[in-house]
Order: C-alpha cells, then structure tokens, then sequence
C-alpha cells in the first residue's frame, strides 16, 4: 500500500508510535483494567493520528485545522487517562518514561502542524 501524505508527517508518525506503545502497555493489564481505562486511554490516544489523517483528507485549510485541534484534545485525554493510570499502579515507571518522551515531541509538533496548515507549502509539511 503506497503512503498517502499524512503518513509522512512527523506528527503522525509519533501520533502511531504513541497508540501503538498505549496498545502495547494495555494489553499487559487484567481485563477489569483493560475493560475500564484501557478502553478510554486506547481510544484516545488512537484518536490524535485518526484526526490528523481525516484532516489531511478533508480538502480544505479549515477543516485540517479543524481536525487538528481535536487531535490536540485527543492527545490531552491520552494524558489525563495515562496520570490516571500512573495513580492507579497500572503504569511502571519504565512505561511512563517510554511513553513521556513521544508526548513531549508530539504536543509542540502539532501546535506547529496547526501553525502552518494554510500558511505554507504543503511541500513542507513533512518536517511537522
């Protein structure tokens, strides 16, 4: 399958490698866990690359925009459900600082992603 532009971007690269490391961690829980706040914290960290990707397709600079702000709020729930995890016991120390690092790169990239849609080529998209 050929890669479509959003695929490119460097936010929704660490978007995929942030979902994938949540897949991964919940997975390792006990099916209350996994029923409960493994559902929410999957949902919403697949939901910033699934917006950042519907975005990319809508056609118009307002609707990326659009989309890419909802992606913001999606990343914002991941982080609420992962403290909450974290208080909870079912997140190591390890997992928080594989985890912190991705987040620490993909809240600014999609402030700049969201800074240049509709201000720059799309030609420069691929460094976000």
């Amino acid at each position: 399958m050929s890669k479509t532009n959003f695929e490119n971007l460097r936010v929704y690269r660490l978007a995929e490698k942030l979902a994938d490391e949540v897949w991964n961690i919940v997975g390792g829980w006990d099916q209350f866990a996994k029923n409960t706040i493994g559902r929410q914290i999957t949902r919403a960290a697949d939901s910033v690359g699934a917006n950042i990707a519907e975005g990319a397709g809508r056609g118009s600079f307002q609707d990326n925009r659009r989309f890419i702000k909802i992606a913001r709020g999606s990343l914002n729930e991941t982080q609420h459900w992962l403290r909450r995890a974290y208080k909870r016991s079912l997140l190591t120390n390890d997992q928080v600082d594989k985890i912190k690092p991705i987040i620490n790169e993909l809240a600014p990239r999609l402030n700049a992603y969201l800074r240049s849609v509709g201000s720059v080529s799309s030609n420069e998209t691929t460094d976000n």
